[in-house]
């Protein structure tokens, strides 16, 4: 009851319950796509080469959010790009890109003039410092993602599972994977003050990965992920404030946790027992 009396009161701690169950929804359904087209590494790609971004605006006084964003949507449209085309291995550009993006924000951040920001915010996340503009732009793109499910679902498990099957097909899906790609790169800068740069592919695969031990199906994988990752990130805010523990690591070990139970039970429930084996 204190919790909720708390929310009730601070502006900030009301801001991060949304910005979690936000986030959380955006994440499932992201990272069931990232995961069906095996490329959590390029989620990972995604979310360090954005502190490239997030350096360059902290240099030029400019919003890091925003920088962070530019930068984050293009280095995943470079790799998808260079994968597509051939001109590189998907696996190598997103390695050069992610440790290129690192560099460079490291770089432009201590050459920037007096004080360096702290960067723990956006390393390991500080969800409550989440704007409520951070919010309604996380309500937009929840929005956006749910529309696209609705309205291009097959399409878009066509184009995710196989691109050539896709476009024999007719569905085109070069554009579908385009739009997908920058919908994953907001997703990821959104939800980077939630659990920050280091945790948040974790927060992209454990949900799905969750979800993909009750169903094989696309859609209720990203129905069941996306509520895993907002449960997870709610009880994790919880047992932050009433342990004074970080919200990031605490939500992530939390759906760890709950991914290693689940796999036990699961495993255990398949295995025949030694009368019907007999």
């Amino acid at each position: 009851m204190e919790f909720l009396r708390a929310v009730a009161t601070y502006q900030f701690l009301a801001n991060a319950l949304l910005a979690a169950v936000l986030s959380g929804i955006a994440c499932g359904i992201v990272g069931t796509y990232v995961t069906s087209r095996r490329m959590v590494f390029l989620s990972g790609g995604i979310t360090h080469a954005s502190f490239g971004g997030i350096g360059i605006a902290y240099h030029f006084g400019l919003n890091p959010i925003a920088g962070a964003m530019a930068f984050a949507i293009l280095s995943a449209l470079g790799i998808e790009w260079a994968g597509a085309k051939g001109k590189m291995r998907e696996d190598s550009a997103i390695g050069i890109v992610w440790s290129v993006g690192m560099a460079i924000g490291l770089l432009f951040i201590f050459a920037t003039p007096g004080y360096a920001p702290n960067l723990m915010s956006f390393l390991f996340g500080d969800i409550l410092t989440v704007s409520y503009s951070n919010t309604i732009a996380l309500a937009v793109l929840v929005v956006v993602l749910l529309a696209i499910m609705i309205l291009f679902g097959r399409p878009l498990i066509y184009a995710a599972f196989d691109r050539e099957y896709a476009r024999s097909q007719g569905v085109p899906a070069d554009a579908i994977l385009t739009v997908m790609t920058v919908l994953t790169s907001v997703a990821i800068v959104l939800s980077i003050r939630i659990v920050g740069i280091v945790l948040l592919i974790s927060l992209l695969t454990i949900p799905p990965a969750i979800a993909a031990c009750f169903t094989k199906s696309y859609t209720k994988i990203a129905s069941w992920a996306s509520l895993f990752a907002v449960v997870g990130n709610i009880v994790g805010i919880y047992l932050s404030y009433e342990m004074d523990l970080p919200v990031g690591a605490t939500t992530i070990i939390l759906l760890a946790v709950a991914l290693f139970i689940v796999k036990l039970l699961t495993l255990s429930s398949k295995r025949p027992s030694k009368r019907l084996a007999n």
